[in-house]
């Protein structure tokens, strides 16, 4: 089954504003990455899956829709499953995805990710690889 795109461009909307988003087709899926992280993801299976702090996994599954996240067999603490029609309402789709870009923000950001800051790279020379960077002129 392939992913609901227009949950996707739902979605694409509320994240539009950030500059740290990725999208990934992962898992037969849309996932959405926040800083280089998997954060959201629209699934093939139909339906949203969210990534949570772990500790509120148990929490969080006894609100409407969500269900656990199973894969081989065994239940992903901190990912879990939201019905295709508990996130047709706009609200609680909003809600869901808050939470997971919510998540995707503690976590530290990869380097290389959209909108992360990162210093220049020097370019390689095999003259000063290894070799510490000169000290800046301030002359």
């Amino acid at each position: 089954m392939a992913y609901d795109v227009i949950l996707a461009d739902r979605i694409r909307e509320l994240l539009a504003p950030r500059r740290d988003v990725t999208e990934r087709r992962m898992f037969g899926g849309l996932a959405f990455l926040i800083g280089g992280h998997m954060s959201l993801c629209v699934s093939g299976q139909g339906g949203l899956m969210v990534r949570l702090p772990p500790e509120e996994t148990a929490a969080a599954l006894e609100e409407p829709g969500a269900e656990p996240m199973v894969m081989s067999g065994r239940e992903v603490r901190g990912w879990l499953r939201v019905a295709a029609g508990t996130v047709d309402d706009d609200v609680v789709l909003r809600e869901w995805v808050e939470r997971g870009v919510a998540y995707g923000e503690m976590l530290p950001p990869k380097p290389g990710a959209p909108g992360v800051e990162t210093e220049p790279r020097r370019p390689f020379s095999p003259a000063t690889a290894g070799a510490e960077p000169a000290p800046p002129d301030h002359g």
